[in-house]
């Protein structure tokens, strides 16, 4: 789709953005495309703090924005019904996915950054409200710990869940900490229960905090989260972002693999992150990221939430995604005047 802003002799208009694209709190921002407008839905400042409405009013959580060319986003209302109260007060990191007539809005719900479980809401609408089936995709008491939902469908039409677990073995070289799983989906609201482990932490970047008590005991605990999959010539990139998120060491990597449940491998990034990282004094933490393609429907852009100088708010950014002959890599982060393609 091209830009439809023409000047008066009809050359067309530059599209241009400068990042942050959203000045609100959104992070771990998901965007998709739903007959031409875009729909960015997000983890706000309520849902991170777990500081949302008393628990006894129909409050809806996360927050949604729209925007018909990607750079200028309007603020809607929140997103889903509260489900119980007691599955907790943190909500974080929601992703919609659309499949036959009905939007699917996958997020995990938890107390502080305890004991959270993925659910699933549906609607017949992209904006909402998006009401809880009633039901944990993870079991709680065999996974205490699951966060960062992304449903992703293959070629064939089967969907998949990848998402992020807490993992306490060190065997292999591998480290303790929180790492990248999937399952695939029996229907949208069900794993089949034939998960894998993507990816477990391996490098001194991904480290989130020595000696942290953790079940009991003190760990070095490691930190891979926000999976995001997309599938390019043939194989299957897991986007994902490591290390601490709210330090300026966190950024995003990917692994590859040649089928859509594994094995993958990250080998290469040892030295930290090769797709977004910080920039000192201009942009901190950029991560958590998903992929939208722009206004010319070819172009593809990394979306990301990044903090303000002052580390006060993570805000919502997009760069230019680009395929290389050793992978993919982005012209971010950016905090300069840039061209929408």
């Amino acid at each position: 789709m091209s830009d439809n802003n023409l000047t008066s002799n009809f050359s067309a208009v530059p599209l241009t953005y400068t990042n942050p694209v959203y000045e609100g709190y959104l992070a771990d921002p998901f965007i998709w495309k739903y007959f031409g407008v875009y729909y960015a839905i997000g983890t706000g400042a309520a849902e991170a703090a777990g500081d949302i409405d008393h628990p006894q009013t129909q409050s809806l959580v996360f927050p949604l924005l729209r925007s018909d060319n990607l750079v200028d986003w309007e603020r809607m209302d929140n997103a889903l019904v509260r489900p119980d109260s007691h599955l907790g007060d943190n909500f974080w990191a929601p992703e919609v996915a659309y499949n036959n007539g009905k939007f699917y809005l996958y997020y995990s719900v938890g107390h502080g950054d305890k004991n959270h479980q993925l659910r699933v809401a549906e609607s017949v609408t992209p904006s909402g409200p998006y009401r809880d089936v009633g039901k944990s995709l993870s079991d709680p008491q065999s996974c205490p710990f699951a966060i960062d939902p992304h449903p992703f469908c293959d070629d064939d039409g089967q969907w998949y869940l990848f998402y992020a677990r807490d993992f306490l073995d060190t065997e292999d070289e591998v480290r303790a900490g929180t790492a990248l799983f999937v399952d695939k989906l029996q229907d949208m609201t069900t794993l089949s229960g034939e998960g894998k482990v993507v990816l477990r932490a391996r490098s001194d970047w991904q480290r989130f905090l020595k000696d942290r008590l953790m079940y009991g005991k003190l760990f070095d605990w490691h930190t891979l989260e926000g999976p995001y999959v997309r599938k390019h010539s043939g194989r299957y990139y897991c986007f994902y972002s490591g290390g601490r998120w709210e330090s300026d060491l966190y950024g995003v990597d990917y692994a590859v693999a040649e089928l859509v449940m594994g094995p993958y491998s990250d080998v290469g990034n040892e030295n930290g992150p090769r797709v977004l990282r910080s920039v000192n004094e201009r942009v901190l933490g950029p991560g958590h990221n998903s992929i939208i393609l722009g206004v010319d429907d070819r172009s593809e852009y990394i979306v990301y939430h990044a903090w303000d100088t002052k580390m006060t708010k993570r805000r919502m950014c997009l760069d230019k995604l680009i395929w290389t002959s050793q992978g993919p890599r982005s012209q971010g982060p950016t905090w300069t005047e840039q061209l929408l393609t």
